[in-house]
């Protein structure tokens, strides 16, 4: 008979494990919206196994036994008292429907619920696990005090009520450990899932980084060749995936500075430490670009250096920045200078100059020869004067077509002694400019002379004046003189450089200046023997 009432508690106690798993099996694999009042939803869950295991029960005299108030604890010890009735009356109500004996059926729910409900009070901030232990010895308790001495059910069989006991307590037992090893697990992945989350929102940000900087991302390994480098690499080097994929870097550096390179990674996979340098790459078209590198060493597992991360920024633009700096510096010293010396000249200058013309003979080359010389300083001076000190510049209306064809006017003798010719070509529309014009007439002779003194053989000088887009003019001055060499076109406008013997190189400063404060643009285009193109930019007046 006992063989019997055991294999009962067997099959019990594997009917519910599997109850209780299921749901939580089937949760781990499909991701549910949550329910509305799921608290509700898992009491009626647990009433229906209570009901379950109580049409399962065995009868000993009359009386039903079975393993129902296992998930009525561990309702109320993970939901609370609500869910815990819930339950709790879906298997008070299956056991009066099933068997007899409702008097002591009923007043030992009632006092368990009402106990339990109770003691829920005070042990609410225990854990769920605490809980169990708690509602079950209560159990036991009221169990122990009613049946066999109130109720004076199987009083003589001790061993019957302690069997009974235990599969409660075990049934217990296995709900908390299944539904604590789900709420570990869950736990677990939902942290590893935050943590796939966040290693793939950081790669796809540092994917995103590395692909649309344009500093230069390499990784090197031991052997000195290529692991991984950005897609910057094409945009600054022209270099496609295929030709730099598992290539040696050093295929790609200057040769100045391939023996620099090599110590310094050979050094940092020895000191491991990090390191900044200063190195030239190849362009796939020709040419060398320099760049700043900063490199980092990274750790393996043992501490050994394994790869090295080398982060380059092309140099182009800041050392550009930096000559046009040195040049400010350069023109700020040299005007400041220039005034300074231009000043004291011209004072004695003066004198001289008057005294020449008091004492000049009548037809004496020598003295003809001193005044031009003399004007000739005058000139320089004059000139220096402008460069060092800031001239008032009064800005009017003017039209740019009137202040061409007054130089022309002009320089017209002077062109004609040379054996030149001016050829206008201006476009229809009026051009209407806010300038100074003396300054602008001062610019336009500049260049028209320059033109003019490169043409030994005489010719044509070309002015055309056309409108341009964004609202702008442009004078371009074509002559048909020498030419200047392209690789000295960019030292054009740098003081005291000049092509020409006695030329002094600041009318082109100045005229850079000029044209700068009038928010335009001037450009030189000439090749050897072929002449040169001047061409300004100025914007029209609203």
């Amino acid at each position: 008979m006992n063989q019997l009432i055991l294999l009962d508690y067997i099959m019990n106690l594997a009917i519910f494990s599997l109850m209780v798993s299921t749901p939580l099996v089937i949760r781990s694999f499909i991701k549910l919206k949550p329910l509305k009042r799921i608290h509700l939803w898992v009491g009626i869950y647990a009433g229906i196994v209570s009901s379950i295991l109580v049409m399962l029960s065995f009868n000993q005299h009359d009386y039903s036994y079975d393993i129902r108030y296992a998930p009525v604890i561990l309702t109320f010890a993970y939901l609370g008292p609500v869910p815990g009735l819930i339950a709790g009356g879906f298997s008070l109500l299956t056991r009066l429907l099933t068997s007899g004996h409702w008097y002591p059926a009923i007043i030992g729910w009632a006092t368990i619920m009402i106990t339990f409900s109770v003691l829920h009070v005070f042990i609410s901030k225990f854990s769920a696990v605490k809980k169990s232990i708690i509602l079950f010895g209560t159990m036991a308790v009221i169990y122990v005090i009613s049946v066999p001495f109130i109720f004076n059910v199987f009083r003589d069989k001790p061993f019957f009520h302690f069997q009974y006991l235990l599969f409660v307590m075990l049934g217990t037992f296995i709900g908390v450990l299944l539904i604590e090893s789900y709420m570990k697990l869950h736990r677990l992945n939902t942290r590893l899932l935050d943590m796939y989350k966040m290693v793939e929102e950081s790669e796809t940000k540092y994917r995103l980084i590395a692909e649309n900087t344009s500093d230069l991302i390499m990784v090197i390994d031991k052997e000195h060749a290529i692991s991984y480098f950005s897609p910057s690499h094409h945009l600054v080097l022209g270099f496609q995936y295929t030709e730099l994929e598992n290539a040696e870097v050093y295929k790609f550096i200057h040769p100045d500075d391939v023996n620099m390179f090599k110590n310094s990674i050979k050094s940092m996979f020895e000191k491991k430490e990090s390191q900044s340098m200063e190195f030239r790459l190849n362009h796939k078209e020709g040419g060398w670009i320099e760049f700043e590198s900063r490199c980092m060493p990274v750790r393996g597992e043992k501490g050994a250096i394994e790869k090295i991360v080398i982060i380059s920024r092309d140099l182009s633009e800041r050392k550009k920045a930096e000559e046009i700096l040195l040049q400010s510096e350069k023109l700020s010293i040299v005007g400041e200078l220039a005034a300074g010396v231009a000043h004291e000249i011209r004072n004695p200058l003066t004198t001289l100059k008057g005294f020449m013309q008091l004492y000049k003979k009548e037809n004496s080359s020598i003295d003809e020869l001193l005044l031009s010389e003399l004007e000739r300083i005058e000139m320089i001076t004059s000139e220096l004067l402008s460069l060092g000190k800031p001239q008032a510049v009064q800005l009017n209306r003017a039209n740019l077509r009137e202040i061409i064809e007054n130089t022309l006017e002009l320089l017209s003798p002077q062109a004609l002694m040379n054996d030149i010719q001016f050829n206008l070509s201006v476009e229809e529309s009026p051009f209407f400019i806010t300038c100074e014009k003396n300054q602008l007439k001062q610019v336009f002779l500049n260049i028209l002379k320059n033109a003019i003194e490169a043409m030994e053989d005489g010719g044509e000088i070309q002015i055309n004046l056309r409108k341009g887009i964004d609202d702008e003019c442009i004078i371009s001055v074509q002559d048909q003189g020498c030419g200047i060499p392209e690789e000295l076109l960019p030292r054009l406008g740098e003081p005291f450089y000049s092509l020409k013997e006695k030329g002094t190189g600041l009318g082109l400063m100045i005229c850079n200046k000029i044209i700068k404060q009038h928010h335009g643009s001037i450009t030189y285009k000439s090749k050897s023997k072929d002449g040169t193109l001047v061409e300004i930019k100025l914007p029209l007046a609203s």
